[in-house]
C-alpha cells in the first residue's frame, strides 16, 4: 500500500512542478522565523505561485487531513507560523506582485508574499502612500500584516492593517477561493467577511491577495524628541498635539529612561540628542503637506506645549537624516537581546491613564520574583495604549517564562487592558487568552474555526486548542 504522504507529495509535484516542493536540507536550509535562526521544522515547503495553485495545494491537504501553516517572512514574535515535523510549510514567497496601483481611486492590489517595504515604496513611486510602517519592514510580508493585524507606529493617525485592506482573496481549508477584491471604502453588502481573516492568524484561511487602501504622499516628515519627568506630562501632552496639529499627528511614541539609555549608549549605535536623565522621552512625528506651514505650526504646537510645562528638554529634526537618527533609536530594540539574553518581551495595550502605574506594579513584580539586579525596558506606541516590554534578570532560564508571563499579564485584567496589542496570540500567548477574552468570545471563536476549518488542518493549536478551553 502506498504512503499517504509519499501519494499527497506525488499529487503536489504533479500540479504545481517539482521545484515547488521541497523537501530535505532545502527545507532546513531555511530559518524557524526572524528571531529564532535554528533550522525550519517541516514534513515540506510548498511555494504556489497563483491563487489558484494555493487553492490545490489545500484541496490536497484537505482531503489527506494535512496539516498546513502558511510561512511567509517570520516575523512574527509569537511563534504564529512555528511548524513541527509534521506540517507542510506553505509559503507564498513567489507570489510577491504589486499587480496593480490605481492612481484615481488610491488603492493597490498586491499578492500576499509581497514585502511591506516593496509596498510601501511601489506607493511612493505613484506619489502615494501606504502608512503602515513597522521595524520589520524589509521582511515582514503583506499577507502577514494582514494575518497578524498588524499596527506599528502610524495606528494613532491611520489605524491598524484592518483599516487599510478594503479586499481580499483567501483561500479557503478545503480549496474554496473567497474572491472579494472589492476597492471601495464604502461597501455595506452583507457580511464583511474579509474582517474573519485580518487577524485570525492563518487559521480560518489562506490570503493570497489584497486590495490595499492608499493615502496622497505626505510632503513633509517633521520629528521632534521631548523629554520630561513626569508621567502627567506624557499624557497632557498627546492630546495637545492632536489638536494643535490637526490631525497631523502620526507617531507619538514613549521611551522610559532605561529603554532611551540603553538604546544611546555604546555599544548601540545611537547618541544621545538629550540628557539621558529624564524618565520619560516621546518622539512625535506630524506629517503634512506644506514644508513652511507645516513647520510652523509644528513648533507652535511644541511652544504652546512648552508654555504648558509639558516637557523640560526637547530637539527637532531639520534634516532627513537627523529625522532618521532619532527614530534609530526608538527603533533599536534589538539592541536588548544583543546584549542581554535570556530576554522575554511583551506587547500588551491597556488605557493610557493606568500605564505609569502599570508600569511600575510590573517592574515590583519583576524585582520581587527575580531580584533587584533584573531590568525591565518599557517603550511603545503610547498614543495607541500599546506598550512593549522586555524583561531581563542574571538567572532567567527558558522555564521561567510563566512566572514572568503572569507578572506582566495579570494586572491587565483588572484595568481592561489586552495580552496583545499587535503581535497576535499564535503558541506563546495562548494558554493566557482568557484573561483579556470572555468564554463565551473563546467558544465563538472555536465555533468559526470549525465551521471554516472542519479538519484543523490550517495552523493547527495556534490562538487556542480546538477541542479544550483557554487556561
Amino acid at each position: 500500500m502506498n504512503d499517504p504522504k509519499t501519494m499527497l507529495f506525488d499529487e503536489l509535484v504533479a500540479a504545481l512542478g517539482a521545484d515547488a516542493v521541497l523537501t530535505g536540507a532545502a527545507v532546513q536550509e531555511r530559518a524557524t522565523s526572524w528571531i529564532d535562526p535554528t533550522p525550519l521544522q517541516a514534513l515540506a515547503i510548498v511555494r504556489p505561485r497563483t491563487t489558484a495553485e494555493v487553492a490545490t495545494v489545500l484541496r490536497l491537504c484537505h482531503a489527506a487531513r494535512q496539516p498546513v501553516v502558511a510561512y511567509g517572512g517570520g516575523t512574527n514574535l509569537v511563534s504564529a507560523t512555528r511548524t513541527t515535523l509534521q506540517d507542510l510549510a506553505l509559503s507564498l514567497e513567489r507570489m510577491a506582485a504589486v499587480v496593480e496601483v490605481d492612481v484615481a481611486s488610491q488603492t493597490m492590489t498586491v499578492q500576499a508574499g509581497a514585502p511591506l517595504q516593496h509596498v510601501q515604496e511601489a506607493a511612493t513611486g505613484h506619489g502615494l502612500f501606504f502608512p503602515l510602517d513597522l521595524a520589520a519592514r524589509g521582511s515582514a510580508t503583506i499577507g502577514g500584516c494582514i494575518a497578524m493585524n498588524a499596527g506599528g507606529v502610524r495606528v494613532l493617525c491611520y489605524g491598524m492593517m484592518r483599516e487599510l485592506v478594503l479586499g481580499l482573496e483567501t483561500v479557503l481549508a478545503d480549496g474554496t477561493v473567497l474572491s472579494s477584491r472589492n476597492a471601495m471604502l464604502k461597501n455595506n453588502a452583507g457580511y464583511d467577511l474579509k474582517q474573519l481573516f485580518i487577524g485570525s492568524e492563518g487559521t480560518l484561511g489562506v490570503v493570497t491577495q489584497a486590495v490595499l487602501r492608499l493615502f496622497p504622499a505626505p510632503r513633509t516628515h517633521i520629528a521632534a524628541l521631548l523629554a520630561m519627568n513626569e508621567f502627567a506630562q506624557v499624557t497632557a501632552l498627546l492630546p495637545l498635539l492632536q489638536r494643535d496639529l490637526g490631525g497631523a499627528l502620526a507617531s507619538f511614541e514613549v521611551m522610559w529612561n532605561d529603554y532611551y539609555r540603553l538604546t544611546t549608549t555604546p555599544p548601540a549605535p545611537g547618541k544621545p540628542p538629550l540628557a539621558q536623565e529624564y524618565a520619560y522621552y516621546v518622539l512625535v512625528e506630524a506629517l503634512g503637506g506644506s514644508e513652511h506651514y507645516d513647520r510652523q505650526r509644528f513648533e507652535a504646537a511644541l511652544d504652546h506645549a512648552a508654555h504648558e510645562g509639558l516637557f523640560d528638554d526637547a530637539v527637532i529634526a531639520h534634516t532627513a537624516q537627523q529625522r532618521a537618527d532619532l527614530w534609530r533609536i526608538r527603533e533599536d530594540s534589538e539592541q536588548i537581546e544583543r546584549q542581554h539574553h535570556l530576554t522575554f518581551g511583551y506587547d500588551v495595550s491597556l488605557p493610557i491613564g493606568e500605564m505609569e502605574e502599570y508600569v511600575e506594579d510590573v517592574r515590583s513584580g519583576v524585582e520581587l520574583h527575580f531580584g533587584e539586579q533584573a531590568r525591565c525596558w518599557v517603550y511603545g506606541h503610547l498614543g495607541d495604549g500599546n506598550l512593549h516590554i522586555n524583561v531581563w534578570a542574571p538567572q532567567l532560564q527558558p522555564e521561567d517564562a510563566d512566572r514572568m508571563a503572569q507578572i506582566v499579564y495579570r494586572p491587565l485584567a483588572a484595568l481592561g487592558g489586552s495580552i496583545s496589542a499587535e503581535h497576535g496570540i499564535g503558541l506563546d500567548k495562548k494558554a493566557y487568552l482568557s484573561l483579556c477574552r470572555t468564554p463565551q468570545e473563546i467558544a465563538t471563536m472555536r465555533l468559526l474555526k470549525r465551521a471554516l476549518d472542519p479538519h484543523n488542518i490550517l495552523n493547527p493549536g495556534k490562538i487556542f486548542d480546538l477541542e479544550t478551553s483557554a487556561a
